[in-house]
């Protein structure tokens, strides 16, 4: 015999209206409170994505197309990332995090850096404000850079105690975006700054009356003031010292930049090849180009090389001689000859920064001495170059591109 399922009819009426009022005491507020969630957590997120929003606007601007010109963007790390950074800068870069009544303005992008955008702007502090160059942590970076980043703002509150060092104002590790508040300096790049004195009339009234050989012995001994601090309180080598890695302010101030190899040693003790491989050929020790270690006395070979940059204006070095050509003349014991305007004693200074032997070349502290005594034996005597630079015969004859 069937069972059959009793149906709802006049028997039951009333027990099926008891059992469907019950279900919906249950799932309306049940749904109602699914619905409530949602709602919170999407405010939640709108809120927390402003907020990234509005801290990411600090360090950006727009053209007049409305373009994002200088971006370090938000929201692309994970948030263990940033706690992590955080950890790693500990209190070191505390008094060095930017106030929060500084706002940096009209940013516009420069190049791109080795960890993102390079921007210039106008830092307000009250009724202060100066130009600063901004170097900021590229979108959607991975954990690893955004630690090497923190290192990297920790290693230059560590140099930039001295004067001839390039100075970081003010940093910003605590949140995204990321990035260094570095004094802007005008010319900037002496490289191109001695260009700018070539095929002026010595006769008229102009920047390069300021720049004589006596001007050469006050640059060269700033350079090598910031090269003693590096290496005496930090056993650091720059590794890269060339006209193109020093800046020139007022007044002939100088800042020495380009401190990416001395900041890899100072991180994990060594330098990559690969880095190492990127000086060009003109510029560097014997020694280093036999791949042997460098010392503090590498840098003092590339400094002579330096002197030859700025008493010529910005010639490149050993202009007769393809790169590869200058090792094995350099082991002949071919030296660069004595360049125009060039008085004996900067060239004896050049040849003795030249020793083959790195322990016959001089320190820095005793480059420093000399170049003091000599001050004032200097002409004073405008340098004129007739010759205009062509950037590609300049990139082909240095092996670099400036």
């Amino acid at each position: 015999m069937d069972v059959q399922t009793p149906l709802c009819n006049n028997t039951y009426e009333s027990q099926c209206g008891v059992k469907s009022s019950t279900y919906a005491l249950i799932i309306i507020p049940v749904l109602l409170a699914v619905s409530t969630l949602v709602v919170v957590a999407i405010i939640v997120y709108s809120v927390c994505c402003k907020r990234r929003e509005q801290a990411g606007a600090a360090v950006s601007n727009s053209n007049t197309n409305d373009k994002i010109v200088c971006s370090t963007g938000c929201g692309s790390v994970l948030m263990s990332t940033l706690s992590g950074a955080r950890s790693l800068a500990g209190d070191t870069l505390g008094p060095w995090e930017i106030p929060e009544d500084c706002v940096l303005e009209e940013l516009a992008f420069l190049h791109t850096g080795r960890y993102g955008p390079v921007c210039k702007s106008q830092l307000t502090s009250g009724k202060v404000t100066s130009k600063v160059v901004v170097k900021t942590l590229r979108d959607s970076t991975n954990q690893a850079e955004v630690k090497e980043f923190v290192a990297w703002a920790r290693f230059h509150s560590v140099v930039s105690k001295h004067e001839n060092m390039v100075q970081m104002l003010f940093c910003q590790t605590k949140h995204l975006p990321m990035y260094l508040v570095l004094e802007a300096v005008s010319p900037g790049n002496s490289l191109h700054f001695l260009w700018t004195l070539r095929n002026e009339d010595p006769g008229t009234p102009s920047q390069s009356q300021q720049f004589s050989e006596r001007s050469v012995y006050l640059v060269a001994k700033q350079v090598a003031a910031g090269l003693e601090y590096l290496h005496s309180e930090h056993r650091l080598v720059h590794g890269d010292v060339a006209a193109r890695s020093v800046l020139i302010g007022a007044g002939l101030s100088v800042r020495v930049a380009g401190l990416g190899m001395a900041f890899e040693a100072w991180e994990t003790g060594k330098v990559a090849k690969r880095r190492a491989a990127e000086v060009p050929l003109k510029w560097q020790a014997p020694e280093r180009i036999m791949r042997l270690p460098m010392t503090a006395r590498s840098d003092v070979w590339s400094f002579g090389i330096l002197l030859y940059e700025l008493v010529t204006l910005g010639a490149p070095p050993y202009p007769e001689l393809e790169p590869l050509e200058v090792f094995p003349q350099i082991q002949n014991s071919h030296r660069m000859k004595k360049p125009d305007n060039c008085g004996t004693p900067l060239y004896d200074l050049m040849k003795y920064c030249w020793m083959w032997n790195f322990n016959d070349r001089p320190t820095f502290s005793a480059i420093i001495k000399l170049l003091t005594s000599y001050t004032d034996l200097a002409d004073t005597k405008t340098l004129y170059s007739p010759e205009s630079v062509d950037i590609f015969e300049y990139s082909k004859k240095a092996g670099v591109f400036p």
